[in-house]
């Protein structure tokens, strides 16, 4: 949650070597978004609805799964879970009292399936489970959960983290599963890269880690995603430019980023309607405070993540 205790909401469906995160709207009219997608191969769902010069602004929850592309089934349970809760887009615009509504829920999924047992990924269940833990407003844990649940971090184990900062009178958070194919350690120091006040790692049981996939494969599969949420009333396009600068995060804590087969994925959203226009200084800071906070929630998803189905963490081998 956002400190005032509104705006967004955190629920995960842990599923031991797999799983689901949602962001939901605490508003039931919902919360402005924006995406932008730099990997070259991601798993998606409504990401071209939220492009600025579309018509629907505003998503009532976003989906984080495992899975790779059969992960996409849990955004339509969320989506069926939200109905439910007689939230959505108001496809009559009023003119029909108690018309249908429509939930607007986008989507990213990460490729887990090395991990655990490969046919076993989130369904419609998973995704409606995740958005009733999110609705009873409990804390967002980090590490081994929801859709971190099967991550790993080039050789460690990722998983699901999260940060915030303010920025004047505005916050920035980030959540985040981190599962890149590029490493976050620096070989040449042991160090985490977005996190080098952290401890080192031990650089030979580090060299000994493996990934949990064929070898052929090692260079190619993973993908980081995310949602950077904020108070701040910004429309459309700057929430893309919000989205566009978490990127950089991704970039400073994982080497190599962006790969042809990660599918880097970072949503934005805005929990208050923009009424004026955010100044340009001001969207400036908030942009550089994305990239921090989505920096933050990979060190965060890496450092809170616990050892799982061979794959060794980073607590493990800290020194």
């Amino acid at each position: 949650m956002l400190d005032d205790g509104s705006g967004v909401l955190i629920g995960h469906a842990s599923l031991g070597d797999t799983g689901v995160t949602v962001v939901c709207a605490a508003d039931s009219e919902g919360m402005t978004c924006a995406v932008d997608v730099r990997g070259g191969g991601p798993g998606t769902r409504e990401t071209d609805l939220l492009e600025p010069h579309n018509t629907v602004e505003k998503v009532h929850a976003v989906v984080l799964s495992g899975g790779s592309a059969f992960g996409l089934a849990a955004a339509d349970g969320a989506m069926r879970a939200i109905a439910q809760r007689g939230r959505g887009f108001d496809v009559f615009g009023g003119a029909v009292p108690g018309g249908p509504r429509v939930p607007i829920v986008p989507a990213a999924v990460i490729f887990d399936l090395a991990v655990g047992d490969s046919e076993h990924w989130p369904d419609q269940a998973d995704g409606a489970a995740a958005v009733a833990q999110a609705y009873r407003g409990e804390p967002a844990k980090s590490g081994n959960v929801g859709a971190g649940c099967g991550a790993t971090a080039g050789v460690l184990k990722g998983g699901f983290g999260q940060a915030q900062v303010g920025v004047a009178e505005y916050t920035v958070a980030a959540y985040v599963v981190a599962n890149p194919v590029g490493s976050v350690i620096d070989p040449a120091t042991g160090r985490l890269y977005g996190g080098p006040t952290q401890p080192a790692v031990d650089l030979d049981a580090f060299s000994e880690c493996q990934r949990p996939m064929p070898r052929q494969a090692q260079s190619k599969l993973n993908t980081t995603i995310g949602v950077i949420a904020t108070d701040a009333p910004l429309r459309p396009a700057q929430l893309k430019r919000l989205a566009m600068a978490g990127h950089d995060g991704i970039a400073r804590a994982v080497r190599p980023a962006h790969s042809p087969l990660d599918g880097d994925t970072l949503f934005a959203v805005s929990v208050r309607d923009a009424v004026d226009n955010v100044s340009v200084d001001k969207l400036g800071a908030l942009s550089a405070a994305a990239a921090d906070c989505v920096q933050a929630a990979i060190v965060d998803a890496v450092v809170s993540a616990e050892p799982a189905y061979g794959v060794r963490a980073w607590r493990e081998i800290a020194r």
